[in-house]
């Protein structure tokens, strides 16, 4: 519970770097760096490092081959991080995969054996977790029962495995951009996922003081024809986590799903300035594309480029904080989608 909150404090947020070396290996290819080990970790340094980050982040989610990772000078990140105060979190699903009788719908992966690899993350000074469930829209008829049910069910495991080997589990049903629906679909289908999420939490005893939320935003499908703007985003968002998150859940952090830098700032800005519906729950940002796509491009694996490309991730974080008070003023951000369809990693 003190850990949740300290992750949900006001005016800060996560930042997730905890993509796979998969992932990084695309990244570094639109910026033209090799995706060796030395690389990522080369790369780790420059964002845990950056200075003030404290300021903005309440937190840091790894991957594991991250977590087990120094600087030059052999200070392990988990130290980097504690000694500033920022909490480190750790991504424990194992990947997706198909759910057999669906129409490619998809489960997270990571249940078997999570409680041995909970024990050992924590002994290594994580205080937090992720497990990314994945939901599509589409006109057939995705999410399906069986789909919901299977993200609120696995969802819930992992939540109640995290919170007894002492991590804070952050729950993740998101429900991909991906399609040509309206927001209000979006919002529809969204009411029901997070309905069903928030069930089964409280089926399974979940302790909701100490976990986090980290939904999509409600916005229009990635291809649809009208895309609706912050101020819709923001009363569709509300009014959906109002319908269906209790006030016991300290904190609901944001994920960008693709959406640009300044897209999503905007978007955050919005709904925390938003008056006409009342909510109990600090609302911030759990960004990974929305505070790093800057950042890559700027840093390009050049060490030459690292304190501008600190600067830049200092700038991306601080404005994202604003967002979270209601005091961004926009024009901090690229406007370059980070839309990948049908997005893993």
């Amino acid at each position: 519970m003190e850990n949740a909150k300290k992750l949900s404090a006001p005016g800060k947020g996560i930042l997730a770097s905890d993509e796979s070396n998969g992932t990084c290996g695309k990244r570094f290819e639109a910026i033209g760096v090799e995706n060796t080990e030395q690389n990522r970790n080369d790369y780790r340094e420059l964002l845990y490092t950056t200075k003030d980050l404290e300021n903005s982040i309440s937190g840091a989610i790894m991957y594991d081959e991250t977590i087990r990772q120094s600087t030059a000078a052999g200070v392990p990140f988990t130290k980097v991080l504690g000694d500033r105060g920022i909490l480190t979190g750790i991504k424990v699903d194992t990947g997706i995969s198909i759910i057999e009788g669906t129409n490619d719908e998809l489960v997270t992966n990571g249940l078997d054996g999570l409680s041995q690899r909970v024990a050992e993350y924590y002994e290594m000074g994580a205080r937090f977790a992720k497990w990314r469930a994945v939901l599509r829209i589409s006109e057939d008829g995705c999410p399906s029962d069986v789909s919901i049910t299977e993200t609120a069910h696995s969802l819930a495991r992992y939540a109640q495995i995290c919170q007894h080997g002492g991590l804070v589990p952050i729950v993740e049903p998101e429900i991909l951009t991906d399609g040509e629906h309206d927001i209000k679909t979006c919002a529809r289908v969204s009411e029901k996922v997070f309905n069903a999420v928030m069930n089964e939490l409280i089926t399974q005893k979940i302790c909701l003081e100490g976990m986090l939320l980290k939904p999509n935003m409600i916005t229009s499908g990635a291809q649809a024809k009208e895309q609706a703007g912050p101020e819709e985003v923001a009363f569709f968002t509300v009014r959906t986590l109002a319908r269906t998150i209790p006030p016991a859940v300290p904190g609901i952090t944001f994920l960008s799903g693709g959406q640009s830098e300044e897209v999503a700032s905007l978007n955050l800005n919005a709904i925390n300035k938003l008056a006409d519906v009342k909510h109990p729950w600090t609302m911030t940002f759990s960004f990974g594309r929305a505070l790093q796509s800057s950042v890559l491009d700027t840093w390009k694996g050049k060490k030459e480029n690292v304190e501008a490309a600190q600067k830049m991730l200092y700038d991306r974080c601080e404005a994202s904080a604003n967002a979270a008070k209601g005091k961004y003023e926009g024009g901090q951000g690229s406007t370059a989608s980070d839309y990948v369809a049908n997005y893993v990693y």
